[in-house]
């Protein structure tokens, strides 16, 4: 036994140093009975040498599956989960006891965005987008149906991308992104727009900021006070869905309705992109994207955006004023492990969810990963639906899917 010992020293001595630090398997089935759920073993902190994930500036990146851990072959389970588990604990309260993900309709490699949940008809409404440019059917998901129906959509008048949306006092807030001279036999520009769904009528109800356009108008929310705040970044022009390259620097903003007034409120964030509000009322969350960017200049058409993941993909965090005017407090809340975080929303109990490239990120208030839904598309929103908001519906380039959890969405009145 000693021999055997001191043999196993000497071997180490003589292929150099032994690494410290990790303990095996990296990831192993959470459950017997749920072989579609992966539990990540201490968020897989320490990784055997050599490990390697590639990263590239360009269109895409490679997901946190798909890493080189050649020294540990359970790390494989990562990149075929339906769901993987980072908190244990917390994963159950998620989850429920029988999560399952199923891919129910593919579609374009078009953008699908803005989904919205209208309970009193049990339907959901959501947004297609370029490519394209110049479409405006819209989709909507009839859930009295079994299985559900994915039928296009045409409001009047039409409503050219709407890429963030909400509901609130039986109407639909579209954030309208695309603005063109003439579009379906009419002008629109980037703005707000509230939609009908009783009677298929929308109403303009914001669209310049003192006879500048906004540039993209991307994700909103409504506060108690009826405002309403949304972000103003720069990928309307980068896909082609304005005729005017950016008049204004990307902003977030607060418009109430009533008097018609906008405020900035918000404009150190290179991209804003989703943002939300935590069910206390007393914490803003807006996504930077940043790291999804391209040229803007008024001698040049519109030339893209391409990744570049050494630039912002983090999701801040923010109080909110007692008076639900401004925001104080900024900090930074999570980096997206993925892509970067688009679609944003929070949770009932408060956990926020984010869009992650392939997948949707659960966070924990304090921005610890919980939960993550795998996909195989490029995630941009989601929306709950269903009588107990427990049936999570996920949208993106090419695939609509659905998730049935534990984790409850919040309820829009």
């Amino acid at each position: 036994m000693l021999a055997s010992i001191i043999a196993s020293i000497v071997l180490s001595i003589s292929d150099g140093y032994a690494q410290t630090g990790f303990v095996g398997p990296l990831a192993q089935t959470y459950s017997p009975s749920l072989p579609n759920v992966v539990f990540v073993n201490k968020y897989a902190s320490v990784m055997p040498y050599h490990f390697f994930r590639n990263v590239s500036n360009g269109t895409t990146t490679p997901t946190f599956g798909s890493t080189s851990v050649p020294n540990d072959t359970s790390f494989a389970l990562v990149d075929k989960a339906d769901f993987l588990v980072f908190d244990h604990e917390r994963a159950s309260e998620i989850l429920g006891p029988n999560p399952s993900y199923e891919f129910v309709f593919e579609v374009s490699e078009a953008v699908h965005e803005a989904p919205v949940y209208v309970a009193s008809q049990n339907k959901l409404y959501l947004s297609q987008l370029a490519p394209p440019p110049g479409y405006l059917p819209q989709l909507v998901v009839d859930l009295n149906q079994d299985p559900p129906t994915l039928s296009e959509y045409l409001s009047d008048p039409p409503v050219y991308a709407p890429n963030g949306g909400t509901f609130h006092k039986g109407l639909i807030y579209w954030g309208a992104s695309g603005g063109n001279n003439s579009i379906g036999g009419m002008e629109q520009r980037v703005g707000l727009r509230t939609l009908d769904p009783s009677t298929n009528k929308s109403t303009t109800i914001l669209n310049n900021y003192f006879g500048y356009y906004f540039n993209t108008v991307d994700d909103l929310f409504v506060d108690p006070n009826g405002d309403i705040w949304f972000t103003d970044p720069d990928y309307s022009w980068f896909n082609k869905l304005t005729d005017t390259p950016p008049q204004l620097e990307a902003a977030t903003y607060r418009f109430r309705p009533s008097t018609g007034a906008v405020n900035v409120v918000e404009d150190s964030i290179v991209q804003p992109n989703g943002i939300a509000l935590a069910p206390n009322h007393r914490t803003v969350y807006i996504s930077d994207t940043g790291a999804v960017s391209g040229p803007i200049s008024p001698f040049l058409p519109p030339q893209g955006s391409t990744f570049n993941a050494t630039n912002k993909r983090t999701i801040h965090a923010f109080d909110l004023s007692n008076d639900a005017t401004y925001l104080t407090n900024k900090r930074a809340f999570y980096l997206s492990p993925d892509w970067a975080p688009d679609g944003l929303k929070v949770a009932r109990n408060g956990y926020v969810v984010a869009g992650t490239g392939k997948g949707v990120d659960v966070l924990s208030e304090t921005g610890e990963l919980l939960v993550r839904v795998q996909t195989n598309y490029t995630v941009q929103n989601f929306a709950w639906v269903g009588q107990d908001l427990r049936e999570f519906w996920l949208m993106g380039e090419g695939g609509i899917s659905r998730v049935q959890w534990g984790l409850q969405g919040q309820e829009l009145v």
